[in-house]
């Protein structure tokens, strides 16, 4: 979602300046490459890059070809193939051993719902989503690029041109299994004879990121959150260490006792906290409540003795955490790396997140046995 955010401010900045700009997004991938399906670039007419699409190999070249679009005012596709000894002839070498497939989207500021004013759309609200890009691997056949936007929550619909808005029922079902299954999906359809393939990709909330606790050690860890564009909002009772002054990169600082606190926010499966405050009554009164939202990560800094006494002190109380709430729970909070300072301690907790959120389990990369990257599924095609 950072990436998108970026992508906005960028071309906002461009069109401010009466730039041209064309979106690169990567569409679709076969074996292996740096990037999956969804990873966007933005570029101007004079150069200017917001984004990624692969490591760094194939930008120089993705830059020449979306200035073309830009010049050409169309939607290009070109095809980096990286299993033969002809990706030379691109001037790229990935080291990935795969095929990607790259869209580049021109963008017309005249157009009500060109792909930036969808990406615009979908960062406004907090939803999973659905984008369509649809595309023919047929690098002659028309280009359509990126055309709908759905979100989950809110049930709505924004397409390019408006009068798309009227999608198939079968591409209805296909989004709806995307948006219930949390995953993109490649499909197809057969329009007139003629064969297109769509990317529905899922988009996620950015995490949330609630931090109890408003001392020193905080500030690290909510500045490294903001990097990663994650919302964070403070909490404490204190109102001497309570401020924006002391957290300027928070969207939110409150001030609030523990027993207010949990009442003034609102905490989804895409929450995340951490108890930090340094003070044992109020991590405990916040914990008891916190266990009763839909995050699904609440971390407690501090050693283990204290979070076993944390946790008798709740069994005590006749509020025991069940099983599904210890899966929740992390104390120690991190992963183990080490970590000393405030700095460090930030990272580990930060990767630690990251890593329950992903599904993942921390280790080191080059224990998996398996793709880094799962492929994105390919649902039946239909025929308009």
């Amino acid at each position: 979602m950072k990436e998108i955010h970026d992508i906005v401010e960028a071309y906002d900045k461009a069109r401010s300046q009466a730039k041209q700009a064309v979106l690169a997004t990567v569409v679709r991938v076969e074996g292996s490459s740096y990037r999956r399906p969804g990873a966007r670039m933005l570029v101007t007419d004079d150069g200017q890059i917001t984004g990624a699409i692969s490591g760094g190999c194939l930008e120089g070249d993705a830059l020449n070809r979306a200035l073309l679009a830009a010049y050409q005012k169309e939607n290009k596709l070109i095809t980096y193939d990286t299993t033969k000894d002809s990706d030379a002839a691109f001037g790229v070498q990935l080291g990935c051993n795969g095929i990607v497939h790259i869209l580049f989207e021109y963008i017309d500021a005249e157009q009500d719902y060109n792909p930036i004013a969808l990406l615009r759309e979908l960062i406004q609200y907090r939803s999973h989503a659905v984008i369509a890009v649809q595309y023919a691997l047929e690098q002659r056949d028309r280009q359509r690029g990126t055309f709908l936007l759905v979100k989950e929550d809110l049930g709505t619909q924004k397409s390019s041109p408006p009068a798309a808005s009227s999608i198939s029922y079968n591409l209805q079902q296909d989004i709806n299994q995307v948006l219930e299954n949390k995953r993109s999906h490649q499909t197809a359809i057969v329009d007139q004879g003629v064969s297109q393939d769509i990317l529905l990709e899922h988009i996620a909330p950015p995490i949330a990121l609630f931090i109890f606790g408003a001392g020193n050690d905080a500030q690290p860890l909510a500045e490294l959150a903001s990097v990663l564009n994650w919302p964070v909002t403070v909490i404490d009772g204190r109102a001497t260490h309570a401020t924006a002054r002391r957290f300027p990169k928070a969207k939110r600082v409150l001030i609030a006792p523990a027993s207010e606190a949990i009442a003034q926010l609102s905490i989804d499966s895409y929450s995340v906290a951490v108890l930090m405050t340094h003070n044992y009554n109020y991590d405990r009164d916040v914990l008891h409540q916190l266990i009763q939202s839909d995050s699904p990560y609440i971390g407690l800094l501090g050693p283990k003795k204290r979070f076993d006494r944390l946790m008798a002190e709740l069994n005590e109380q006749g509020n025991p955490p069940d099983f599904l709430d210890m899966t929740r729970l992390f104390g120690p909070i991190g992963l183990d790396i080490g970590s000393e300072t405030s700095e460090e301690i930030a990272l580990s907790i930060l990767s630690e997140i990251k890593a329950v959120m992903s599904n993942r389990d921390g280790r080191s990369l080059r224990e998996r046995t398996t793709k880094m990257h799962g492929n994105t599924p390919i649902l039946a095609g239909h025929v308009c």
